[in-house]
């Protein structure tokens, strides 16, 4: 029942510019194969920078940069511990419907 009050709402609502903005950057970062793999690996835990690009093999600056468009779109946080931050996904939302594609994508 409240999962169809929220669709109600849902249909209700005018999408303003700004939500229009968000949700195309939103898939436009679904659409990147190495934002996908860093989101991916951070369903599963969090990491560092650096332990992002040694479990994907990429270039430490490479993780940085996608991090930043990442972190932009509030799709993943840190937290530091001494001189290093931690980053973990940031929106179950994003994460569910990421998780239902690639099992989708998997499907025979």
């Amino acid at each position: 029942m409240e999962e169809n009050k929220e669709n109600a709402e849902l249909d209700n609502k005018n999408l303003d510019e700004e939500t229009l903005f968000v949700v195309s950057q939103t898939f436009k970062a679904l659409g990147d194969p190495t934002r996908i793999r860093i989101l991916h690996l951070l369903f599963q835990k969090e990491h560092s920078v650096n332990g992002i690009a040694e479990n994907l093999h990429l270039r430490q600056s490479t993780v940085s940069h996608q991090l930043r468009f990442l972190k932009n779109l509030r799709l993943v946080k840190y937290r530091r511990e001494g001189t290093t931050l931690y980053y973990s996904h940031d929106d179950e939302h994003v994460m569910n419907m990421l998780k239902q594609t690639i099992e989708h994508a998997c499907h025979n």
